[in-house]
């Protein structure tokens, strides 16, 4: 089964040509990108207001929550139903599918923002409010950079969930690496379904590579841990083996000179 999967994937027709793999997996990041951008605009916000103000939290979390217990195929479906009969071309089944990614999509995100909110140190926000600074100031320019973290974290899961869930676009006529699913099961193409899960497997790792990437840049080393700068020395904590001078060296010496009790000594024998 390996081989018969090597050589699928090695063949160049299967790359090629509006069927091939090349055009697939562009049309699956393009479906996965929308539909994460539209979760980070309606969650993020949510999130961040959340955390500031702990107004609604209750309500929002268990939405949240509830929404990971509806399964995505099952609610393509209805939503296909729904607005197929008031939609005409593609957007009569883009858009289900988009909205059942944005439903998956969003409480990881949610909870990633709101989380980063809260446990931002109380003494950074009263330092903020001591300075003047208002509340939304103090959300933008305070707790959101010490959040991000926790929203990158939120963003990437929810990236590799789109990413891997993406393929049931496919199941409602539209493109993406699903169609390698579909049309293998429907032709029992089993290699061909076994190379397009694979080929979905590694573009849901390349995907979170660059989140990660990303996320290194864009977060303060000073939230994460790293180091900066020149490499710390071999002794603990960053500071290397402190040497004394050859003055500092002398210092004991001339104390031990200048001891009264070391005079009287002198004098009691003499």
């Amino acid at each position: 089964m390996i081989g018969d999967i090597i050589g699928w994937l090695s063949d160049p027709a299967h790359w090629s040509g509006p069927d091939g793999v090349a055009r697939r997996t562009l049309e699956h990041l393009w479906y996965s990108a929308v539909a994460l951008l539209v979760t980070a605009v309606i969650a993020i916000p949510i999130g961040l207001v959340i955390g500031h103000t702990g107004r609604g939290r209750v309500v929002v979390v268990n939405l949240a929550g509830a929404a990971r217990a509806i399964p995505s195929l099952g609610l393509l479906f209805l939503l296909t139903l729904f607005f197929g009969a008031r939609l005409t071309g593609d957007a009569a089944f883009l858009v289900p599918s988009l909205i059942a990614l944005v439903v998956l999509a969003i409480p990881p995100v949610l909870a990633g923002a709101y989380a980063g909110v809260e446990s931002v140190d109380p003494a950074a926000r009263d330092a903020a409010k001591g300075m003047g600074m208002t509340g939304s100031a103090v959300l933008l320019r305070v707790e959101l950079p010490c959040a991000l973290p926790l929203v990158f974290s939120g963003l990437r899961s929810a990236a590799l969930q789109i990413v891997a869930t993406a393929t049931i676009a496919a199941i409602v006529g539209l493109g993406g690496l699903g169609r390698f699913l579909i049309d293998g099961l429907r032709t029992r193409d089993f290699p061909q379904m076994a190379a397009g899960a694979l080929v979905v497997a590694v573009v849901a790792l390349l995907v979170d590579l660059a989140f990660a990437i990303v996320q290194r840049y864009a977060v303060s080393p000073g939230l994460t841990g790293r180091r900066t700068g020149r490499r710390a020395g071999p002794g603990r904590g960053g500071f290397g083996r402190i040497t004394p001078s050859r003055n500092q060296s002398r210092v004991p010496d001339e104390q031990a000179r200048m001891d009264p009790s070391r005079l009287t000594d002198q004098g009691a024998g003499t």
